[in-house]
């Protein structure tokens, strides 16, 4: 794909700046996204896990670990790297939603849906509608229309977050659909479009 020549080229320049400033946990941080971003999941945990290590205080901003961690079916490290980023980061539904996604897996949909932590003031309108279907208080169809309300950023995340919300609930087909129309017809410049196209890689589509 397009893209891997370039990751290519980041993960070059991080290898770069860590071995002249090993002890940079940012360094590990942006390394360990861009391993994430070619599907090497293990060893993207294994660069968050450094820079965790170099500085404690990081902890509840490693939201990239928690992807990293549900990808890598770790979900019960995965609920918990969630949990603690909404201390810092209380205003942000991904970081919820995210975590229903990891007990949902552990433990079944009905119990991520009693134990979704209350989110406040996301300002992204999708989101907050993304939200409330996983709350159980609107529907596939009102996503898909906020969705297209807000333009190609707003229908990828629909849809992101449509296929994710139909893989807990074991809709394979569903969740495929929507992944894969998120990944390859609404591209962004941002970190959730290649975790789509690590979805794809992973589950094999």
């Amino acid at each position: 794909m397009w893209f891997s020549n370039s990751l290519e080229n980041q993960l070059q320049h991080w290898n770069e700046i860590i071995s002249k400033q090993p002890q940079n946990p940012n360094a590990y941080i942006r390394r360990g996204m861009v391993k994430f971003q070619l599907a090497e999941i293990t060893h993207s945990i294994e660069d968050f896990d450094i820079a965790e290590q170099l500085d404690r205080r990081l902890t509840p901003y490693l939201w990239q670990r928690g992807l990293s961690y549900y990808y890598a079916e770790r979900f019960a490290e995965g609920a918990q790297q969630f949990e603690i980023d909404l201390t810092v980061n209380s205003q942000d539904v991904e970081e919820t939603v995210w975590r229903y996604l990891c007990i949902a897996q552990l433990r079944g949909v009905n119990e991520a849906k009693k134990s979704l932590l209350p989110v406040k003031n996301d300002p992204r309108e999708i989101m907050r509608c993304v939200y409330d279907l996983y709350a159980g208080n609107c529907t596939i169809d009102d996503v898909l229309r906020v969705g297209k309300s807000g333009g190609n950023r707003s229908q990828f995340y629909a849809h992101l977050y449509l296929g994710l919300y139909y893989e807990a609930e074991n809709s394979v087909e569903l969740a495929k659909d929507y992944i894969v129309k998120a990944a390859d017809k609404y591209q962004i410049e941002d970190y959730m479009w290649y975790l789509a196209q690590v979805h794809k890689k992973v589950r094999g589509w």
